[in-house]
């Protein structure tokens, strides 16, 4: 029997992209309920916690960005074939949000030379901690013409690949001295049923 799915979120790609990218590489069809912000006050109470994104399922509701990407993940195939991989996809994940960490900071500086010291830190050390690692998992499975854990695309993958937009919010171009990751985000990014969904989603400025 097939389930009936409603994401609840901004009218943002946020904290709630990820789970859309899983849906959208699934192909599974969901109910997409965006509010605005004004809405938010009325609607607060009907959460678990307070907060969005919510998941619906079958009318169960689910809470916290990461509990449901890895959910979606695991009803639709994609949070790897062993526990070891899966392990190692979870990992991923959680290293995509140590990396976009000091963004909101970067973001919301106020002082230009302090903003310019964040933003150098980030480009020259930050993220070249991080960058260099997964390059190195990457090449390490099939030499880089794959995915980043095992033989079929995972959240690792969608986590990678969508958490690129929420990077540029501190640089222009984070993988601009990482060419092998830059062909790996444009080759998942190219997959037919991700492709659509890049096309088609609302434009919005987070």
């Amino acid at each position: 029997m097939a389930h009936s799915y409603k994401l609840r979120y901004f009218n943002l790609q946020g904290r709630a992209e990820l789970a859309r990218l899983v849906f959208a590489a699934a192909g599974v069809e969901y109910e997409d309920v965006r509010y605005e912000f004004a809405d938010w006050p009325k609607l607060k109470a009907s959460t678990p916690f307070g907060q969005i994104p919510v998941l619906e399922v079958d009318g169960k509701a689910m809470a916290q960005s990461n509990a449901i990407a890895r959910y979606l993940a695991r009803e639709f195939g994609l949070a790897g074939k062993t526990a070891w991989d899966q392990g190692q996809v979870d990992m991923l994940v959680e290293t995509m949000m140590d990396i976009g960490a000091p963004v909101p900071k970067i973001r919301q500086c106020t002082d230009e030379d302090e903003k310019a010291k964040l933003k150098k830190s980030f480009a020259e050390e930050h993220l070249p901690h991080y960058m260099e690692a997964i390059q190195k998992i990457l090449e390490e499975n099939r030499e880089g013409k794959g995915f980043l854990v095992g033989d079929e695309i995972t959240l690792a993958d969608l986590a990678f690949m969508g958490g690129q937009d929420w990077l540029k919010l501190a640089m222009d171009n984070p993988l601009e001295k990482y060419p092998k990751l830059q062909k790996f985000v444009d080759r998942i990014a190219a997959i037919p049923k991700i492709a659509e969904w890049l096309k088609k989603r609302p434009e919005t400025e987070l």
